[in-house]
Formats: C-alpha cells, structure tokens, sequence
C-alpha cells in the first residue's frame, strides 16, 4: 500500500512538506509524485530512483520542490517552497518497478501502482 499525507492549506508563497509512506513490498521500487486537479490531466512533479537517489522533476515546480526518501522507512518525502495557487491540486505518490529498463519516467502510465491522495490548497 501507498499512503499520501501531509496535505492542508496555506498561503502563497508558503511552503508544506508531503510524505509517502509505502509497504514493505515496494520497498525497492522507484518513487515518483504527481498531481492532479479536476478536468486536467495527472502532472508529473518529480520521480527518485531507489537504489542511487537520481531525481527529476515537473518543469512547473524544479527550483522550489524537493524530492527525497528514506529506504529505511520506505517512506518518499516532497518538500514544497514557495507555494503558489496554481500549485493546487491532489497530491499523489507512485511507484515503479526497479525491474523495467528506465528508472525514470514522466508519463503515469509507466508507474505501476498508486496511493491515495493528498490535497493540497494553496491561496492567494
């Protein structure tokens, strides 16, 4: 199972911190957010490798998010600053097989399995 949580409100330019905590049994698989708000398609925000810790992120949110994770807890973190309105959304965490070729990808479709999310309320 996948948990998302840490969601809330804030104001702009404020920041949060999302985690996610997974079961033992993605314990090694790649980690990735995404977000999505009503009638938009999913968003990529940001994907870690498991073994080495590589990163990407969403254009729309490099330079302010942060990505991390700790194996130990099987538990992904994203650190959000300089929150902005259109930043709001649910916040979902992914994971991806450490067994496919290519460890990091965008599209939701290449993630194996979801968690439920987290919103996120950003106000102006």
């Amino acid at each position: 199972q996948l948990q998302a949580s840490g969601g809330g409100s804030v104001q702009a330019g404020g920041s949060l911190r999302l985690s996610c905590a997974a079961s033992a049994t993605f314990a090694q698989y790649h980690m990735g957010w995404f977000r999505q708000t009503p009638g938009k398609e999913r968003e990529f925000v940001g994907v870690i490798t498991w073994r080495d810790g590589k990163k990407d992120y969403g254009d729309s949110v490099r330079g302010r998010f942060t990505i991390s994770r700790d194996n130990a807890k099987n538990t992904m973190y994203l650190q959000m600053n300089s929150l902005k309105p259109e930043d709001t959304a649910v916040y979902l965490c992914a994971v991806r097989a450490n067994s496919r070729p290519t460890p990091i990808v965008r599209a939701p479709s290449d993630y194996d399995y979801w968690g439920r999310g987290t919103l996120v309320t950003v106000s102006s």
